[in-house]
């Protein structure tokens, strides 16, 4: 059994952060590395001046693969070069995209656009980082869900999809490869103040809708996943698998 901090700590493990550049997957990004993991974060840009900023201040290594979530055959690279880098202990997937139409107006291209980098890709990280970790026998990957994995949300049916897909394969990798002592959660994280949902802060009335019914009485922000984030990929999770953790200011509970 662990007890203490120490049950919460990273120290000797590398993790693979998703989307690292900005947002949630930058502050759990940072929030790792302050936790004593060594971060190789798989984005398209460069990481950003913060997160190197906190792997110089926390002594703690940096690394950067390119990798475009919506293509096949990149992901498949990205995870081969970073398997060559390190053996991967955590896993992040929190890379994704959104888009807006009526739903009788959804293109099918963007329909598919929005599956390939939210669930396809999911499922392809997964599968290739957790052989290792089943083979070792220890390994946590955390993906990021969605309020929208149970709700279906307005004029963002592929979103939807896609995060039901997610919160879906959470619990079906769970329950193969929790014998093999990996865990595979989800986090659920509430309305966020982010760039992704803009357009809903925009909206003063939506927007004044949604603030009505957080009991919290706020948006949240990145920082409020980071927390979840560390715990489920800490041993003081080892008997966690196959949860959707809400960290959503209460929304779900009203």
């Amino acid at each position: 059994m662990n007890a203490g901090l120490s049950a919460f700590d990273l120290v000797g493990s590398t993790a693979v952060v998703t989307g690292a550049s900005r947002g949630i997957g930058e502050a759990i990004a940072v929030a790792f590395l302050r936790a004593g993991a060594d971060v190789i974060a798989l984005q398209r840009t460069p990481p950003s001046e913060a997160l190197r900023a906190a792997a110089r201040e926390c002594h703690q290594n940096l690394e950067h693969v390119t990798v475009d979530f919506a293509d096949e055959a990149s992901v498949a690279a990205a995870i081969d070069e970073t398997l060559r880098v390190a053996d991967v202990d955590i896993l992040v997937n929190n890379a994704g995209t959104q888009i807006r139409h009526d739903s009788l107006e959804f293109p099918l291209s963007d329909f598919d656009a929005v599956m390939s980098v939210n669930a396809r890709s999911v499922f392809q990280l997964c599968t290739g980082f957790a052989a290792g970790m089943v083979s070792r026998r220890r390994g946590k990957i955390v993906n990021l869900a969605s309020l929208l994995s149970f709700q279906g949300g307005f004029r963002v049916p592929a979103y939807a999809a896609s995060k039901g897909a997610v919160a879906q394969l959470t619990k079906a990798f769970a329950n193969e490869w929790a014998v093999h002592g990996v865990n595979v959660n989800a986090i659920v994280p509430g309305y966020l103040a982010t760039e992704m949902n803009s357009a809903l802060l925009d909206d003063e009335e939506r927007s004044g809708q949604i603030m009505a019914r957080i009991p919290a009485g706020r948006w949240g922000q990145p920082s409020d996943i980071a927390g979840a984030a560390v715990f489920l990929a800490s041993p003081a999770a080892d008997y966690v698998h196959g949860t959707a953790l809400p960290v959503d200011g209460g929304w779900l509970g009203r």
